[in-house]
C-alpha cells in the first residue's frame, strides 16, 4: 500500500535522534511521519521480567552476534530506541573525543565551542540529575571505595531522570526493561508526546527494507501484519542507528553510490567482571549505577569504568562453567559486586547484508583493543581485591551496547557517507544524525551527543528547507 499523502519528513527510527529531530520539525509546522519497527509501550505495558523484556525490546529476541560470535549485540527495538532501555546516563564529548572525529572526518564544528549549544538545547528537553549519593547501593559504595583505595578518580553520575523515589524502594535495574514510573527521560515521555500533540504521526511495528530516492522520497516497508506499505516524503530522516541505517541502505543498493556505507562500525565492547563477597551486595537495588571512572589514566588508555548489573538471565551469560558449579555461584547472586570495563575500540568493524537481508557484523579487537580491555580489567581487579571480594569472576562474553558508525560523517565522499551538513553524500533531501554518523569511538557514553547532534541537524536542515 503506497500511501498518497506526501510528507515534509518521513523518518525512520524512533530512537533518541528520530524523536528529537521529529519534535524540532513539528513544532516548527512541518508535517511528518516517523516509522519504527518495534512496538509502542506506556509505561504500564513493559515487559515485568527479564526474557520477555529481551524478546520485545530488541532486535533478534534480546542478541545479535558478529560472525565470530565474540561480541553481543544490543540493539533495542521499540518506540523510544535506546531511551527505554539503557540508563539514561549523559556526558558531554571532551576535547579528546572532539579532536579525534576532526582528525577522522576533516568536519571543522566538531569542537566542545561549537556543540554545547547544541546539549544546551537538549538539556533543556530533559530533566538532568546527578544520582543521589545517599541512594548509593552496596554495589556503587564497592566501585566508590575501591577506587579511593587505589587511588583512582571517579564521580557522581548524570542521569537523564525526573524523580525515581528510591526512597519509596524503586529500582533502576528495572529499567533495563523500561521504566514503569516514568522518571527515566526517555523520548516516550519528553519529546515524543510534545510532537504528537503538534500534529506527528508515529507508525510502530513497521519495518522499513527500501529506500528510493528522488525529488520525493519514498520508503517501503512491511506493517505490523506483514503486509507491504509505504510512505513518501519530501525529506527522509535516517534515525535506525549504525546497523539499522547501513543495512536500510545497503538493501536499497546505495553502496555503489556512498562506499563508505557500512564501514567503520564501532561498539565500545564492555566486558563485565562479578566479585562474591561474605556480606550481601544487593546490586539489584535502587540505582544500578551512581559513579563513573574519571580518572585521566583509564582515559589515556582508552577504557572506562562503570558500576552496573543486570538481571539473573544476563548474569548467568556471564558466569563461566556449568552444573553444580555454575549452580553454586549463581546461588551468590545478591552477594556479587558488578564492575564493566567499556573500551574505546581502534579496530572499526563492517556491517553488510545476507542474501536474505539479514545484517552480517564483521567486528573483532584488535591487539591495542585487547590491550586496553586486559588494563581495564586489571583496574577492576585491584578494586575487587581493595573491598574484600573473596572471589573474582571475569566474564568471558563482550557486550556492544553503543553501536556507531556505518555512516560515519566526513567531508570525503570516497572515505565518509554523511557530509557536514547531514546530508548523505549525493543525495539533497536524505539526512542522518544519529550515532550511525560517527566518525570512531569516542569513549564516552553517546546518548547526549546524538541528542546534541540530532538538535543542530533539526536546525541545519530546516534552514535547508527555507
Amino acid at each position: 500500500m503506497l500511501a498518497d499523502r506526501i510528507y515534509d519528513a518521513v523518518i525512520v527510527g524512533a530512537g533518541v535522534s528520530g524523536s528529537f529531530i521529529a519534535n524540532a520539525f513539528t513544532q516548527a509546522g512541518m508535517k511528518c511521519v516517523l516509522l519504527e519497527a518495534g512496538r509502542s509501550f506506556r509505561s504500564d505495558q513493559y515487559p515485568d521480567n527479564e526474557l520477555d523484556a529481551n524478546a520485545l525490546l530488541y532486535w533478534g529476541g534480546g542478541i545479535e552476534l558478529n560472525k565470530d560470535a565474540s561480541i553481543g549485540l544490543l540493539r533495542p527495538k521499540a518506540v523510544g530506541g535506546g531511551s527505554i532501555v539503557n540508563q539514561a546516563l549523559l556526558d558531554r564529548f571532551d576535547d579528546d573525543a572532539f579532536d579525534s572525529w576532526r582528525e577522522a572526518s576533516g568536519v571543522s564544528f566538531l569542537t566542545r565551542a561549537d556543540m554545547d549549544p547544541w546539549y544546551d538545547a537538549a538539556s533543556s528537553q530533559i530533566s538532568i540529575r546527578t544520582v543521589p549519593e545517599e541512594h548509593a547501593n552496596g554495589n556503587a559504595v564497592i566501585f566508590r571505595d575501591g577506587f579511593a583505595a587505589n587511588g583512582y578518580r571517579c564521580a557522581p553520575l548524570e542521569r537523564a531522570q525526573a524523580d525515581c523515589r528510591f526512597e519509596d524502594g524503586n529500582c533502576c535495574i528495572e529499567c533495563l526493561r523500561g521504566c514503569p514510573i516514568d522518571s527515566k527521560q526517555s523520548t516516550a515521555v519528553t519529546v515524543l508526546p510534545r510532537a504528537r500533540a503538534a500534529g506527528l504521526e508515529i507508525v510502530s511495528q513497521f519495518e522499513a527494507l527500501l529506500v528510493e530516492p528522488g525529488d520525493v522520497v519514498t520508503v517501503r516497508g512491511r506493517d505490523a501484519g506483514g503486509a507491504a506499505a509505504a510512505y513518501r516524503g519530501r525529506r527522509l530522516i535516517l534515525g535506525a542507528g549504525a546497523i539499522g541505517n547501513s543495512r536500510l541502505l545497503l538493501l536499497s543498493g546505495l553502496e555503489k553510490k556512498l562506499p563508505a556505507l557500512g564501514h567503520n562500525f564501532y561498539t565500545h565492547p564492555q566486558y563485565m567482571s562479578l566479585a562474591i563477597y561474605d556480606e550481601p551486595v544487593n546490586a539489584h537495588r535502587g540505582p544500578m549505577q551512581s559513579y563513573k571512572s574519571a580518572d585521566p589514566g583509564f582515559r589515556a588508555n582508552g577504557f572506562k569504568l562503570e558500576n552496573v548489573f543486570a538481571g539473573p538471565v544476563g548474569v548467568a551469560m556471564l558466569v563461566p562453567a556449568f552444573g553444580a558449579e555454575h549452580m553454586r555461584r549463581m546461588r551468590s547472586i545478591t552477594h556479587m559486586g558488578c564492575i564493566e570495563v567499556a573500551v574505546r575500540d581502534t579496530n572499526p568493524g563492517r556491517v553488510t547484508v545476507s542474501s536474505s537481508g539479514k545484517p552480517v557484523i564483521d567486528k573483532t579487537l584488535n591487539d591495542e583493543d585487547r590491550r586496553r580491555r586486559d588494563r581495564g580489567l586489571e583496574a577492576i581487579r585491584n578494586i575487587f581485591r581493595a573491598t574484600g571480594a573473596r572471589e573474582i569472576i571475569e566474564g568471558n562474553v563482550a557486550i556492544g551496547l553503543h553501536l556507531m558508525g556505518g555512516c560515519n560523517m566526513g567531508v570525503d565522499a570516497a572515505r565518509s557517507v554523511v557530509a557536514p551538513d547531514f546530508r548523505l553524500h549525493g543525495f539533497d533531501n536524505i539526512h542522518a544524525a544519529d550515532s550511525s554518523v560517527f566518525p570512531n569511538a569516542p569513549g564516552i557514553n553517546p546518548s547526549f551527543t546524538i541528542m546534541a547532534m540530532s538538535c543542530r541537524a533539526a536546525d541545519e536542515i530546516m534552514r535547508q528547507a527555507r
